[in-house]
């Protein structure tokens, strides 16, 4: 009897290669989980609008990274998705916004791709907006008007809210959201702080820096209150 796929999905608050250039903890993280050596890694920089610098950045942190990086445009030519998708040990999801992110990847029909690769063992990873996509709902301020919840691609359960403490109106924000009522509740990630989930379920809690935390936030008797998830590693 052959053993049952595991799903992963490593969501980062914020931190990675674009965020910590010279702290490459969270990206060797994210390597390790791949299911054979030298892995392949597809970058998706959709949320930046492959933004050339980003890409470029990419490519030179992961070229010194035990792995074959390559990435998917969707602003220029465009490779057979589900060859190139499929294919892959790892897919990489940057950050930027997640509002015309998830509006070009459902225009391309990207969401079931994931969802295949996951479920066939494929790491998926990202930050920012890379990290809160798999959710249910994301917490995002891709309009400029605020944090406000939005649809995921719904392979994880619940909320999640990225950069809890790297941008000052993150913590109250969410806060109020719970608050009302709007959301029941989220995990909120700092920035290098990641969240490791298999099988759908949060495994493991793993931070670049100290005092990088995750936390579960929640309503209790009207009042927003934080759990702290301490990082393993």
């Amino acid at each position: 009897m052959t053993n049952p796929i595991e799903t992963q999905i490593v969501a980062m608050g914020g931190g990675g290669f674009s965020m910590e250039p010279d702290n490459p903890a969270l990206d060797q993280f994210v390597l390790g989980l791949a299911r054979r050596e030298n892995p392949s890694v597809c970058f998706l920089a959709t949320a930046s609008g492959d933004a050339e610098s980003y890409i470029d950045s990419f490519y030179a942190a992961f070229r010194q990274l035990p792995c074959r990086p390559t990435h998917v445009p969707l602003f220029a030519r465009t490779p057979d998705l589900t060859t190139v998708l499929l294919e892959q040990d790892v897919i990489y999801v940057g950050g930027g916004n997640t509002k015309s992110m998830l509006a070009v990847w459902r225009e391309w029909e990207i969401p079931p791709l994931l969802r295949r690769a996951w479920e066939s063992g494929t790491v998926l990873a990202g930050v920012s907006a890379g990290a809160i996509c798999w959710f249910e709902t994301l917490l995002t301020d891709s309009s400029g008007t605020g944090l406000f919840p939005l649809a995921g691609l719904g392979l994880l359960p619940g909320a999640c809210c990225p950069h809890y403490d790297g941008e000052v109106e993150r913590r109250p924000a969410l806060h109020r959201l719970i608050e009302q009522g709007t959301i029941a509740s989220a995990l909120a990630l700092d920035d290098g702080a990641a969240a490791h989930f298999i099988n759908g379920q949060l495994a493991n809690i793993v931070s670049s820096r100290p005092h990088a935390r995750a936390y579960k936030v929640e309503r209790v008797n009207g009042q927003a209150t934080e759990t702290v998830l301490n990082p393993d590693t």
